[in-house]
């Protein structure tokens, strides 16, 4: 197999700020290994079509509820 993990046609932002854009991950070894349009086969396959992809960890926790709104 070429990725462990393989997930498709997602809209991924990869917080930078930048637009988002449809595409596909391979993940190998718990690691992104390829990102755009992924060729290969996966161990396992994950159909992302209409779903946001976010590789990485976007936390909007706080202890002060309005600071949510206010940053």
């Amino acid at each position: 197999m070429d990725y462990d993990l393989k997930i498709t046609g997602g809209e991924i932002y990869d917080g930078t700020g930048g637009p988002g854009r449809t595409g596909d991950l391979g993940i190998k070894d718990g690691v992104i290994a390829a990102i755009g349009k992924v060729v290969g086969r996966a161990r396992q396959s994950i159909d992302a079509r209409g779903m946001v992809v976010s590789p990485g960890f976007v936390d909007t926790h706080t202890h002060y509820d309005a600071q949510v709104m206010w940053d």
